[in-house]
C-alpha cells in the first residue's frame, strides 16, 4: 500500500510539473536571432541590390509574447556596365514586439510590430539618409529543438518617413505607406539611391533563432 501511495504521488507530481511547464510556456526565455534579407531589381543594364543583416535579442514576457531590439546593417547598391551608380551603407536600430500562435506541433505563426530607425550615407554623392517607420510583418517559426528554431517572415504593412539630405541643395522628405511591400516609387528617392525602391528594408527575411 505504501508503495502504491508513493507511486501515485510521483505520478501526480509529474503531471503537476508538466501542467506548470505548459502554463509557463516560454515566459522568461531569452532568444538571439539574426535575420537576413535580400532584394534585387534589374532594369536594362542597371542592377540594384538590397542586403540587410539584422541581429536581434529579446525575451518572452508572457508564454506567447516577446519583446526585443535589433541593431543591424543595410547595404543598398546600384551597378551598371559603367560602374557603381550608388552605394549606400546604413545602420538600423529597431525595437519590436512579437505574438506567437501554435499552428501544429513545433510550427508557430507569429506577428511582429517593429519601429525601425535607419540612418547612413550614399557614398557616391554624400547624400545623408534618415528613415523612421512602423512595420508589421508575419511569419512562421519552426522549432527544430527546444533551443533552436528556423524562422521566415514577410513584410505585411509599413509606414515610413524618409529624409534625403544632399551635400548641396534642399532636403527632401518622402512619406510612404505600403501593403505587402507594394508602394509607389518616388522618382527622386529612386534616383538618389540608385533604384532601390521606397523601402530600405527587404520584404522577405530568413533567420535562425537560439533560445536559452
Amino acid at each position: 500500500m505504501k508503495k502504491i501511495v508513493t507511486l501515485v504521488s510521483v505520478v501526480l507530481m509529474g503531471f503537476a510539473a508538466k501542467a506548470q511547464d505548459s502554463t509557463q510556456g516560454l515566459k522568461g526565455t531569452w532568444f538571439v536571432t539574426s535575420q537576413f534579407g535580400y532584394q534585387q531589381t534589374k532594369t536594362a543594364d542597371v542592377k540594384s541590390t538590397n542586403l540587410s543583416v539584422l541581429p536581434i535579442i529579446g525575451t518572452f514576457v508572457t508564454p506567447s509574447v516577446a519583446v526585443g531590439a535589433a541593431v543591424g546593417y543595410i547595404n543598398v547598391k546600384a551597378d551598371s556596365d559603367k560602374g557603381t551608380a550608388a552605394k549606400t551603407d546604413l545602420i538600423v536600430a529597431q525595437p519590436l514586439v512579437r505574438k506567437y500562435w501554435n499552428v501544429a506541433g513545433s510550427l508557430y505563426f507569429f506577428g511582429q510590430l517593429a519601429v525601425p530607425i535607419i540612418s547612413g550615407k550614399e557614398k557616391e554623392t554624400e547624400l545623408k539618409v534618415t528613415q523612421v517607420g512602423v512595420s508589421m510583418s508575419g511569419g512562421f517559426d519552426y522549432f527544430v529543438t527546444k533551443n533552436f528554431s528556423v524562422e521566415f517572415s514577410y513584410d505585411l504593412a509599413n509606414f515610413t518617413s524618409t529624409t534625403l539630405d544632399p551635400k548641396t541643395g534642399e532636403k527632401t522628405t518622402v512619406t510612404n505607406f505600403g501593403l505587402a511591400h507594394v508602394a509607389n516609387v518616388d522618382p527622386f528617392y529612386n534616383t538618389a539611391l540608385g533604384g532601390s525602391n521606397p523601402n530600405l528594408t527587404s520584404p522577405i527575411s530568413v533567420g535562425f533563432k537560439f533560445l536559452f
